[in-house]
């Protein structure tokens, strides 16, 4: 499901603009599994959420569903990984940036491909597993 009408072929987009839009779809996920988690104030929420979001967290993520990917989620992953930025991150290494760039062009382009529920099962793996660390998510 897409929000819009905009007809985009995301196989022309650049790594970065899949990232962009990723970034949103991948936040979104979590805080709205924090939010159906429990019913609490909005700083907890926040706090929680940054715990998740992080480009080491992110790089975690990558780690648990790099098995479970397809050639095409694959070659969508490494695309946005091996984008060049313009920048040096000030709260990760340049390696768990550019695996968090490649996480979040994945989940930009099963959003934009209209995969949602390819979406929604990478992101229950992830989810499942950070249960099982007992973290909140």
């Amino acid at each position: 499901m897409r929000f819009t009408d905009f007809d985009v072929n995301p196989r022309e987009l650049s790594p970065l603009n899949l990232a962009f839009i990723g970034d949103c779809v991948y936040e979104m996920l979590v805080r709205e599994s924090l939010v159906c988690a429990a019913n609490r104030p909005v700083n907890d929420l926040h706090r929680e959420s940054v715990k998740f979001v992080s480009a080491a967290a992110q790089t975690e993520a990558y780690k648990k569903i790099e098995p479970l990917l397809t050639e095409e989620e694959t070659a969508v992953f490494k695309r946005g990984r091996n984008a060049k930025v313009g920048h040096s991150p000030k709260s990760a290494t340049d390696a768990q940036y550019h695996t968090a760039t490649g996480l979040e062009a994945l989940f930009g382009w099963l959003y934009l491909t209209e995969q949602p529920e390819r979406i929604k099962e990478i992101f229950s793996i992830i989810n499942n597993n950070e249960k099982e660390n007992n973290n909140e998510l």
